[in-house]
């Protein structure tokens, strides 16, 4: 069993940055691809960001290259998600995910683990 848990959300006017972390509890969080997703109000989760378990690979949605960032330490079972010029459009409910040897990014189907989310609000 993982368990995620997500923190460094809050409110931000917009332009401005969070970065935002993700603890797993196990002992093998190398052999995990890592996903962020996001929920708005009224909205289906989508997905963010993701780095693979074998090469540290990422991969973003359009909506948000160029301004987030995902990365990982192995040694402290963290990923974290630096999001810089925020908009009030990335305001949402944000959840990281675990998939072991995960292949396909941006499939939140199959992603095993969840984090329980933490809320980003950007502000006009």
């Amino acid at each position: 069993q993982v368990q995620l848990v997500e923190s460094g959300g809050g409110l931000v006017q917009a332009g401005g940055s969070l970065r935002l972390s993700c603890a797993a509890s196990v002992r093998t969080f190398r052999i995990y691809t890592m996903g962020w997703f996001r929920q708005a109000p009224g909205k289906e989760r989508e997905f963010v960001a993701a780095i693979s378990w074998s090469d540290r690979s990422t991969y973003y949605a359009d909506s948000v290259k160029g301004r987030f960032t995902i990365s990982r330490d192995n040694a402290k079972n963290t990923v974290y998600l630096q999001m810089n010029s925020l908009k009030p459009e990335d305001t949402a409910v944000y959840y990281c995910a675990a998939d072991p040897f995960g292949s396909l990014y941006d499939d939140e189907g199959t992603y095993d683990y969840w984090g329980q989310g933490t809320q980003v609000t950007v502000s006009s």
